[in-house]
C-alpha cells in the first residue's frame, strides 16, 4: 500500500542509510534514491520498489522530503549547493532532513540559505547502529520548527524507535555532538582503563566480570567490549575516522560558544592517535587494542 502524503528522496545508502531507506519504502512511501556508485544497497532497494534517479537534482524534483545520510558537513554542502545539487531541484515547501553528524555552524547557515527559496532544513542525526537502522529502531534527536517536525514525524517513525525534538534547526546536531562526546569519552576511558588493568595483571575478562551488570554497565559498554572480549568487529560499525571528525566538530562548537573543553580535547587526541595507528577504516571498539599497543601492552581478552 502506497503512502501518498509525501514523496521521499534518500541520498547516502551506507551502513545506516540502507536500512533507513529500506524501512521507508517497505512502509509504503514512494522512494527516489541516488548513489554515486551502484551497489548491493541500490539493487536491494530497487527490488523493494525504490526508483534510482540519475542525479541529486533529479531526486529533488521527485521528492517533497529528502533525507541525507552522509559523512559530514562537507558532503552535505556539496549535495545541496553543488552542480546538479538539491538546491537546483527543490520546490518551495520541500524539506531536507540531514541525518548526518554535521557541524552545527554549517547546518544553521544552510537552513538560512534554503529558507530564502522556501525550503525547510531539519537536522535529525542518529544514535545506535546499522542493526537498529535495519530494524527501524534507531534513536534520533531532531532540530526543526515545530510544524515541520510534526509534518515529518510519520517518516521518522518508519526507521526510528525513539524520537526527541530538541529545538530549532541546528539543535539536533549540537545535541548529537554532545551525545557523541559522552559515548566516545566512555570509549577512550574504557580503552585506557583496560590497558592499565592489563598492565597490572587484570585481564579484560576479569575487568568485564566486575563492570558488567554493575552500576558502571551500559548498552554502549556492552557493544564496545565485543571486540576486546570476543573479537567481534561487527558489533559497533562506527569508524575511528568518523569519531575523530565528530570530536573536531565538538571542539569547534565549544570554541564558538567560548567554553573550555579540556576533556573533549583529550578524547579527540586519543582518537587522533588511534586513527594514525590503526588506519581510517578501523572500528571504534578496536580502540583498546590500539591504546594498549602505544604502551607496549597486549590485551588478553580473547582467551
Amino acid at each position: 500500500m502506497t503512502n501518498t502524503q509525501e514523496t521521499v528522496g534518500f541520498i547516502g545508502l551506507g551502513l545506516m542509510g540502507h536500512g533507513m531507506a529500506k524501512n521507508l519504502v517497505d512502509k509504503g512511501y514512494a522512494l527516489s534514491i541516488y548513489a554515486r556508485k551502484p551497489g548491493d544497497a541500490v539493487t536491494d532497494l530497487q527490488q523493494r520498489g525504490a526508483t534510482l534517479r540519475g542525479s541529486v537534482a533529479d531526486v529533488a524534483e521527485h521528492a517533497s522530503v529528502v533525507f541525507l545520510c552522509v559523512t559530514g558537513s562537507k558532503d552535505v554542502e556539496a549535495i545541496i549547493r553543488g552542480p546538479q545539487g538539491l538546491k537546483s531541484g527543490l520546490k518551495a515547501g520541500s524539506v531536507v532532513v540531514d541525518c548526518s553528524t554535521s557541524d552545527p555552524v554549517s547546518t544553521t547557515a544552510l537552513a538560512a540559505e534554503l529558507a530564502t527559496i522556501g525550503v525547510h532544513l531539519v537536522d535529525a542525526p542518529l544514535s545506535r547502529t546499522p542493526k537498529e537502522a535495519w530494524a527501524g529502531t534507531l534513536d534520533t534527536m531532531v532540530g526543526a520548527e515545530l510544524a515541520v517536525f510534526q509534518r515529518i514525524a510519520p517518516l521518522l517513525q518508519t526507521w526510528a524507535g525513539r524520537i526527541v525534538h530538541v529545538g530549532a534547526p541546528g539543535t539536533g546536531h549540537r545535541m548529537k555532538l554532545v551525545n557523541n562526546f559522552v559515548s566516545l569519552g566512555y570509549a577512550a576511558l574504557y580503552a585506557e582503563a583496560l590497558t592499565l588493568a592489563q598492565a597490572v595483571g587484570i585481564t579484560p575478562t576479569m575487568f568485564d566480570a566486575v563492570i558488567r551488570n554493575g552500576r558502571m554497565d551500559c548498552l554502549f559498554y556492552q557493544t564496545f567490549m565485543e571486540y576486546t572480549l570476543n573479537g567481534n568487529k561487527e558489533a559497533h560499525k562506527f569508524t575511528l575516522t568518523n569519531a575523530f571528525k565528530d570530536l573536531r566538530y565538538l571542539e569547534s562548537m565549544a570554541d564558538d560558544a567560548g567554553v573550555a573543553n579540556p576533556m573533549g580535547n583529550a578524547v579527540k587526541n586519543s582518537f587522533g592517535l588511534a586513527v594514525q595507528q590503526g588506519g581510517p577504516e578501523t572500528m571504534v571498539p578496536m580502540l583498546p587494542a590500539l591504546v594498549a599497543g602505544l604502551s607496549g601492552v597486549a590485551l588478553k581478552g580473547r582467551d
